[in-house]
């Protein structure tokens, strides 16, 4: 049988810090556990927020940790071919649309609907379902405003796409001491989830189970924050008829204030700590290594 094969995805927004090292580390121990490869992916998907220097500064951070990597790394931002084809699949058996709502729009009539008592009902991450505003809009509708450059994301279908499933659709887990389980997925939870945003051809959702299967990714280990994103993942993968990986979602680095660490916020990233003369050995028995 083949290795198997795990990986580190992260996005070059910003510096790494504690989380991003604990992940890191968290993958390649299981790896060495089970005497599977370990890869690098650059998720640059987000071409307004991702620098070079950041890549540079991933690439840098992860060697002061005492991490390798395969060579060549994935980029994503050089695939989005892959992604494109993907949409092109779902797309030709009628399981996504076209939508043309922008954010105001859509929390106004969520807004609206739950005035008049309708909905309400959020998704894992928190926000609004989509209300479904354009499903139904008349085809030759959307193609006009698409040939006329009008912005829009591209939904999956959740009705559709969930009677598609034969059975019930499960999810893999497996623990550190190498036990698997399998639970029921549960996607319909995410609504008509977006799979290509308006300024790139893909979504973080889209591309990372399409890079997973490209790559041959057999295990997925990433935060807790990623786990209720696993019911839409292996909907993706049945739909595209590609593997699902077994998943384990590790727990977080969080600040004196129980908040996970975040780029966004400003957490101290590891090159910080570095230039603080915080050796990396430091790091890695801090985090449990």
């Amino acid at each position: 049988m083949s290795r198997p094969v795990l990986r580190f995805a992260p996005s070059p927004n910003g510096r790494l810090h504690l989380g991003h090292a604990f992940s890191a580390l968290t993958n390649a121990r299981i790896a060495a556990r089970l005497d599977g490869r370990l890869l690098l992916r650059i998720e640059d998907i987000d071409l307004g927020r991702s620098r070079p220097e950041f890549v540079q500064g991933i690439l840098d951070d992860l060697a002061w940790l005492g991490l390798r990597f395969e060579t060549p790394v994935r980029c994503q931002s050089e695939h989005f071919a892959d992604y494109v084809a993907a949409r092109a699949r779902l797309s030709a058996r009628g399981l996504i649309y076209p939508c043309f709502c922008s954010r105001g729009r859509i929390a106004a009539e969520v807004a609206e609907r739950r005035a008049r008592g309708e909905g309400g009902r959020c998704d894992p991450d928190g926000a609004p379902l989509y209300p479904g505003t354009c499903r139904a809009l008349p085809r030759g509708a959307t193609e006009a405003r698409i040939e006329a450059g009008e912005p829009h994301t591209w939904r999956l279908d959740m009705a559709a796409a969930c009677r598609d499933i034969p059975g019930t659709l499960v999810i893999r887990r497996f623990t550190l001491d190498g036990s698997e389980e399998r639970v029921r997925a549960d996607p319909a939870r995410w609504g008509d989830a977006v799979i290509a945003r308006r300024d790139v051809p893909t979504s973080y959702h889209l591309a990372v189970v399409c890079d997973d299967a490209l790559q041959g990714i057999t295990h997925v280990v990433r935060g807790q924050d990623l786990e209720a994103a696993t019911d839409l993942h292996v909907l993706l993968q049945h739909l595209l008829g590609l593997p699902s990986p077994a998943y384990h979602h590790h727990p977080l680095i969080r600040d004196e204030g129980g908040e996970k660490l975040a780029k966004s916020k400003g957490s101290q990233s590891l090159a910080d700590l570095h230039g603080q003369g915080v050796s990396a050995d430091t790091v890695l028995e801090t985090l449990g290594f």
